[in-house]
């Protein structure tokens, strides 16, 4: 429901607020800072290319972690309370494998629903826009950084370490707790979206995708290097 609400009924209010509200001289004035290159021939156009480009890709950043937390938080705690994680160790398959494959699970679980959501968000908005306006907006090339390199990267990283904390965690709720605190500091980058305080440009997201596809690949490979079956099952 919540990414019903990020990706369909949120840039539909956007959108018709933006075409029914009178003209505002302020916004006038806040978009006059822009640069020439992201001004379009009227204000709404403008305006809904401001919230199509800039504030709604982080949604992009928040929704595959949603959409794994449940099912990475119980990764290995669920096996415990199931009392199949014995069973699942018997496997002839080494401790890191049994973790990255869990991992990787979560994290194809996780992008399927980030894909199909922005696939449903586009085609609803490039719909509304085109009955309101009579015209399609194109999306720029941040969104192609967002969905090919920053969201995989920070859903992996997130689900990392939820699926890591999960064989740490004495019950699954313990799990799921501890993984809200990693949705926490990206629903402040959504805020200063929304403020204009922090309006991020492709290179700043490319950067950041490097950065965090890096400390993602890294986590994978170390984050079991301690753990032991005895850790695991005790």
């Amino acid at each position: 429901m919540l990414t019903l609400m990020l990706t369909i009924v949120l840039p539909s209010i956007f959108t018709i607020t933006i075409h029914f509200v009178p003209e505002d001289p302020d916004i006038r004035k806040l978009l006059s800072l822009l640069p020439e290159s992201a001004r379009l021939e009227s204000l709404e156009l403008t305006l809904s290319s401001l919230i199509f480009n800039h504030i709604l890709p982080v949604f992009f950043l928040v929704i595959p972690i949603m959409a794994a937390s449940i099912m990475a938080a119980s990764a290995f705690v669920g096996e415990k309370e199931r009392h199949t994680l014995e069973t699942l160790l018997y496997c002839p398959l080494t401790l890191k494998q049994i973790f990255q494959a869990k991992v990787l699970a979560c994290f194809l679980l996780s992008m399927l629903v980030c894909l199909t959501s922005f696939a449903a968000m586009l085609l609803v908005m490039e719909a509304e826009l085109y009955f309101l306006m009579g015209r399609l907006l194109l999306p720029s090339v941040s969104w192609l950084v967002v969905m090919g390199l920053v969201s995989p990267s920070i859903s992996l990283i997130a689900v990392t370490l939820i699926v890591r904390g999960s064989a740490k965690a004495r019950s699954v709720e313990e799990s799921q707790q501890s993984a809200v605190f990693l949705v926490i500091p990206l629903f402040a980058l959504i805020v200063g979206q929304f403020t204009g305080v922090l309006l991020m440009s492709t290179w700043i997201l490319l950067g950041l995708g490097a950065v965090c596809a890096a400390i993602a690949w890294i986590l994978l490979q170390k984050s079991m290097g301690r753990f032991t079956y005895e850790k695991l099952l005790y």
